[in-house]
C-alpha cells in the first residue's frame, strides 16, 4: 500500500479522523483501475489496524488517564460539530496533561508541607 496523506492519523493506538463528517472525500485517477485510464477511484485508509503503543506511551497514558479521558470527550464533541479530531486532540491533550500534572504536583506539595499538629500533653 503506497504511503499517501490519508483521512486517519494514528497517535499511538488512537485513531483520529481528520474529516469526521466525511465532507471531503479525496479522489484521484488510478491508471491501474479496470476500465479507462480516466476512471476515478477513492483513496482509502484502513479503518482499524493493530498498533503496539510501547511501554513509554502506556505509562504516559496511565499516568495522565483523567486528562486523556477528558480529551476524548472534547474530541468527540468537537468531531460532531465537524472539527478535525487531529486538531482538537493536538490542542486539548497537551493543555489538559499540563493541567493534570500541575494539579498532582500541587497535591503532593501540599501534603508534604502540611503543618504537623503538636502532640497533646
Amino acid at each position: 500500500m503506497p504511503h499517501s496523506a490519508g483521512r486517519y492519523f494514528w497517535w499511538s493506538s488512537l485513531r483520529l479522523d481528520s474529516d469526521p463528517l466525511g465532507r471531503h472525500l479525496q479522489r484521484l485517477s488510478n491508471p491501474t483501475a479496470p476500465g479507462s485510464d480516466a476512471e476515478e477511484c477513492l483513496r482509502w485508509d484502513p479503518v482499524y489496524r493493530y498498533v503496539d503503543p510501547g511501554w513509554l506511551t502506556r505509562v504516559l497514558m496511565l499516568s495522565a488517564l483523567p486528562a486523556f479521558l477528558l480529551a476524548g470527550v472534547i474530541v468527540y464533541i468537537l468531531s460532531r460539530l465537524g472539527i478535525s479530531q487531529v486538531l482538537s486532540f493536538m490542542i486539548s491533550t497537551p493543555v489538559l496533561m499540563a493541567t493534570w500534572y500541575y494539579f498532582l504536583g500541587w497535591l503532593l506539595d501540599r501534603r508534604r508541607h502540611k503543618p504537623i499538629a503538636p502532640a497533646p500533653l
